[in-house]
Order: structure tokens, then C-alpha cells, then sequence
């Protein structure tokens, strides 16, 4: 079996070196990166199966990460916090974090909490790998589209917003969220991406913007993508 690959965080060499030898001692592939563009390059190589991250790095809040990751998967997420107040540890919930573990901690907590999320990114994948709805498969893991059984080919943003549509058929979904998932929170009022985003969808799915029968705008509230087409 192919090692799970656990990606580390932390601006601190010593985080590194102690988690380092840890996780290799129980079998998983380390990597690690000191700052939020070196975390990137090594989520768009290999694809982590969790990421530990720190929140405090040298070129932003560890929360964009988060945002970053989000907007296109449901990779576990441990976040290493000196923060130990209740509505801190809510607010990284909210935003998409899995688990949070208060600094100092132990070596053998770290280990169980990441194999606690390997086991339940596991258990998802297994029930919804993929979504389908309106003649549209995605498949999660793979990060592949098809259209009517036909390869469909997406770029990063335009999968994530229709994964977002397609979890929820028929449900509006507001366009402050899937700004803030598929952008960042800095973006929640910048909807001109969003409708050049969903033009260039329309575009690949045959959708007509007159006549629109696969994506719905609800005009300053969202989106909704309609199963029944």
C-alpha cells in the first residue's frame, strides 16, 4: 500500500524536524514547507492526504491555506494553534479546518488525531467520490468532469464551483460563499468573478444564459444548478 503523504506547515525547524521523524517512524511520506507559496507548490505536486499547518507564517495567515485548499477539495485539515480561546478554535472549524491541536502538544496525540483523519477522509471518499446531476459527473478524487459521458475538461475554479452546486441540486447557493471557497475570504464582494466564471461554464455545458437550463442565477443571491434539465 502507497504511504499516505502527510504535508507539515510551521515556520519553527525544530516543529519540523520533531514531526518529521515521528510520522516517518509510523510510516507516512513527510513533507513540509515553512511558508503558504511553499505549501501551495507542494499541494499542486502531490497532492498531501492531510495537511498539518501552523497559522502564524512568514507571508500571510495560515486561514488563506485553508481557503485555498478548500476551494477545490476536502483534504483533512489539523491546525497547530497557540490560540486557545473557544471562539478561535470555532472560527477555524468554521472555516473549513477538521481539527485544531493547542501548542505545546504531544507527539502521540498528533499521530492519533492524523490517523483519526486519514481513516474518516477514507470512509468519505468510499460513499461520495462522485456527484452527478444534470447529465454532469464529477469525480472528487481525480479532480475529473464528464458531460453526458463525455470527457468534460474544467479548470480548478470552475470544478469547485459546480462540486459546490452539485452537493446541494436545486438548493441556492449564495455568492458570497462560493466566493469566499473558491477565492478567499477577501473576495466576497468581487461577483464579477463569478459571472465570468459561470459564462465561460455555460459555454462547456450548453447552457444558454436566455434559456438557462443547467446553471440558475438568482441575481445578487447566488446560484442554484437544476437537476432536472
Amino acid at each position: 500500500m502507497t504511504p499516505y503523504k502527510i504535508l507539515v506547515v510551521d515556520d519553527e525547524p525544530q516543529i519540523h524536524t520533531f514531526i518529521r521523524i515521528s510520522l516517518a517512524a509510523e510510516g507516512f511520506d513527510y513533507y513540509g514547507a515553512e511558508s503558504i507559496a511553499a505549501a501551495k507548490h507542494v499541494i499542486e505536486q502531490e497532492s498531501p492526504h492531510v495537511l498539518i499547518l501552523d497559522l502564524g507564517l512568514p507571508d500571510g495567515d495560515g486561514m488563506d491555506l485553508v481557503n485555498f485548499v478548500r476551494a477545490t477539495s476536502n483534504t483533512p485539515i489539523l491546525i497547530l494553534t497557540a490560540r486557545d480561546e473557544e471562539d478561535e478554535k470555532i472560527r477555524l472549524l468554521e472555516a473549513g479546518a477538521n481539527d485544531y491541536l493547542s501548542k505545546p502538544f504531544g507527539i502521540r496525540e498528533l499521530i492519533v488525531r492524523a490517523k483519526v483523519l486519514l481513516r474518516d477522509l477514507v470512509n468519505t471518499q468510499a460513499l461520495s467520490d462522485s456527484l452527478e446531476a444534470s447529465g454532469i459527473k464529477l469525480e472528487i478524487s481525480t479532480n475529473q468532469a464528464w458531460l453526458q459521458g463525455s470527457p468534460l475538461a474544467l479548470t480548478k475554479k470552475e470544478f469547485a464551483f459546480l462540486r459546490m452546486l452539485m452537493t446541494t441540486p436545486d438548493k441556492l447557493v449564495m455568492q458570497e460563499e462560493l466566493l469566499a471557497k473558491i477565492w478567499g475570504v477577501t473576495h466576497t464582494r468581487d461577483s464579477h468573478y463569478l459571472r465570468i466564471l459561470v459564462s465561460q461554464l455555460r459555454k462547456k455545458l450548453n447552457d444558454n444564459a436566455n434559456d438557462q437550463r443547467v446553471i440558475k442565477t438568482e441575481p445578487g443571491l447566488g446560484y442554484r444548478l437544476l437537476s432536472d434539465s
